[in-house]
Formats: C-alpha cells, structure tokens, sequence
C-alpha cells in the first residue's frame, strides 16, 4: 500500500466528497438478474478544485497521424499520472504510441469555450506500459501512466493505492470518476459508484455507470467513513468487456494486483518518488 496525499492545503471540504462518495462495504449483494446497469446514475462534479476530485484530471490525446482522443487519468505520485493503457498506446487510436496528452487536473466545463483550468494544465511526451499491453493489448494488463515533467501532484495531491485480495474487495462499495465524451464532450467530470459484483485473478467487475472518456479514472474505496481514497483498479472498460461466463452485467478495471503496485511504484521512483522516499 501506498499513502496518498490532498495537495496543497484548502480549508474548504467538498460538499460532493460527503453526499456522493461511497464508503465501506454493501449489505447482501442482489442477483444479477436485478441489476439496472443501463440507468444512468452519474452525478456531475462541480467542485473540481477540490481533492479527491482536483487528483483526476482530463486528457487529450494526440497520435502521430494526428488522430485525438479523450481520456482520464489520475495523480499517483507528483509527476505521475496513471491511466488505462490503451490512453497511451493503442494501434486502434494512434497506430502505437501516442505522440503527446495534454493533462488537465480538475477539468470545469463550462459548455462554452472558456473552460476553467483551475490548475492550468501540462503536457507530456513520455509515456509507459506493461510489455503484455504493447504486446497483445490483452485487457487484463490494460494499464499505462503518463510521466510529467514539474510536480504537479504537489499542488493537487495523489491517491494513496493498495493491493487488495479478492475476499477483501467483493462487496466494496467502490467510486469511478472521470471525462465522459456524452456529457461536456471530455470537459466535464461525473461520478457514480456501486458494489464489486466479480473479482477474478487480475480484474475488477462492479455496477457503476460509465461511458467513453472515462477509461483511465481511478476506481477507489474508503475503507470506512474517515479513511481517504484508496485506488484499487484503473477503470478500462464497458459492459462489452465482461466476459459472458461471470454471469453479470458489469464494466472492468484491471486490479491493482501486488505485482502492479510494484509497478506503478516503479513509475512514480522513475519521476523522483514520493516526498520522504
């Protein structure tokens, strides 16, 4: 496990952080066949100068074609940003690697074009994965992160992360939140949250209302009603993705696995670690 960190200090606490995030564990899990996945029960985020939200952050992504695409990422160091993998390589989008993503931490939409940056933004040109990713994109290894050059997460703060075992997670309550292309076009931030439905060796399966953008966000829990965010998975994938032999109706995430924390911490000490390292 990792320790997370606010950011620059802030008096003020969200007001979504208390009325909208979901903590601990759900009561008795229902059969699948009662889970209403398609209604959409995403709420917008409007405090997005504020942690937990200001640690994820917009991305707009540019191939060597010039092709764009929109992303979601989230702050797990000072200069480190980790996302899927396929919003850093992907032979569909960019024919390989991407050439360059703008990372916009706390993204406001403002349905005009003066969009609030209220931690302006960064851009960056080094990217990495995992080999089984660039390899194969198999989906289970669907994990990537974007390397920074100034310590933004400083300023922003980052989530803690944790290697959580299968019986640790089934009935967690878990949060995604991120940059969805139907509503603000990748400029607005929405979260939802819901239970864990299925945990297998290396992905995460829960109920919680997402679209394309959001690939990348951060899937997190809070262990109980004081503790911080805690990110479990990295959010890659619709309902399209869940093998049909679970049984549900879920969208993914690639677990944070023990060997993927050693990696993503491998990344973060690639950026000059955490502050004490």
């Amino acid at each position: 496990m990792t320790v997370g960190h606010e950011g620059a200090a802030t008096t003020e606490v969200s007001r979504s952080l208390k009325q909208l995030v979901v903590k601990g564990k759900s009561g008795p899990i229902a059969p699948p066949f009662e889970t209403v996945i398609d209604r959409d029960d995403r709420s917008r985020i409007l405090e997005t100068d504020l942690p937990p939200w200001r640690m994820i952050c917009a991305l707009r992504m540019r191939g060597p074609n010039g092709a764009g695409a929109i992303g979601t990422g989230w702050f797990i160091g000072p200069k480190t940003v980790a996302t899927a993998g396929h919003c850093v390589f992907s032979n569909y989008f960019f024919g390989g690697w991407a050439s360059s993503i703008e990372v916009i931490p706390g993204l406001l939409g403002t349905g005009a074009d003066s969009d609030v940056r209220p931690y302006t933004s960064v851009s960056s040109q080094q990217f990495s994965s995992v080999d089984r990713w660039t390899e194969a994109e198999d989906a289970d290894f669907d994990i990537g992160c974007i390397h920074l050059s100034e310590p933004k997460g400083d300023e922003v703060g980052w989530f803690a992360l944790a290697a959580l075992s299968p019986e640790e997670l089934i009935g967690y309550l878990v949060n995604v939140s991120g940059y969805p292309a139907d509503r603000g076009a990748g400029a607005e931030q929405y979260h939802s949250s819901n239970r864990v439905l299925r945990v297998t060796e290396r992905r995460l399966f829960y109920e919680v209302d997402t679209y394309g953008g959001q690939s990348g966000a951060p899937v997190w829990v809070h262990e109980d009603e004081g503790s911080p965010p805690l990110a479990v998975g990295v959010h890659a994938y619709g309902v399209g993705g869940t093998p049909s032999d679970l049984g549900v109706v879920a969208n993914s995430a690639p677990r944070i696995i023990p060997e993927v924390l050693a990696r993503l911490t491998e990344w973060v000490e690639q950026d000059g670690g955490w502050p004490g390292d």
